[in-house]
């Protein structure tokens, strides 16, 4: 093999390594008590937007029920779990009563279209790539700090999610590199 191929060749090796430590890690895991949160995350807001939504999944790991009794954040003057639901064709949303259980080796996921958190009156906009702390309530497993990671106005589910970082289902689109074996140095 030619030194320039070897070159080309370590080059591109050296760019599909790069591209790889590059991607998105997968949100973060916090656990409190039986429980584990994880894929915590919301969508930016245009300026002068007053509610946020908040999403994340919330595994019992444990062999007695949880419930989620209480959300609270600094970003926003209040903090309600809501859930969404078809009501003769029209979609409604209203706050959980009672709280939001969650079932020993059962998995509660919070996310568009379903169970969320909605976050009134908001201090400020979220902007993409801040972090924005809300405190979780639950019955037995108490007070837990996560962070929702803020993605783009239109994002599904956070990056690095189980869908795939790049929103590809986990399928990295790769583009084979133009041969250039012919290139003079």
């Amino acid at each position: 093999m030619s030194i320039l191929k070897l070159t080309l060749t370590s080059l591109a090796c050296a760019a599909l390594a790069a591209l790889v430590a590059a991607a998105p890690v997968r949100a973060e895991e916090v656990k409190a008590g039986d429980l584990v949160i994880s894929q915590a995350w919301s969508r930016a807001t245009p300026k002068g937007a007053k509610v946020g939504g908040g999403y994340l999944t919330i595994e019992n790991k444990g062999s007695a029920p949880d419930r989620l009794t209480g959300v609270s954040s600094d970003a926003a003057a209040s903090v309600q779990v809501h859930g969404m639901s078809m009501q003769n064709g029209v979609m409604k949303m209203r706050p959980v009563e009672n709280g939001l259980t969650i079932d020993p080796g059962k998995t509660v996921k919070l996310a568009p279209g379903g169970y969320h958190l909605m976050m009134t009156d908001l201090k400020a906009p979220l902007k993409q790539g801040e972090k924005v702390p809300v405190t979780l309530d639950f019955e037995k497993a108490g007070k837990v700090t996560v962070s929702l990671q803020v993605e783009g106005v239109g994002a599904q589910g956070p990056t690095g999610a189980a869908t795939g970082a790049s929103g590809m289902g986990g399928k990295m689109q790769m583009k084979k590199m133009p041969d250039r074996s012919d290139m003079k140095m």
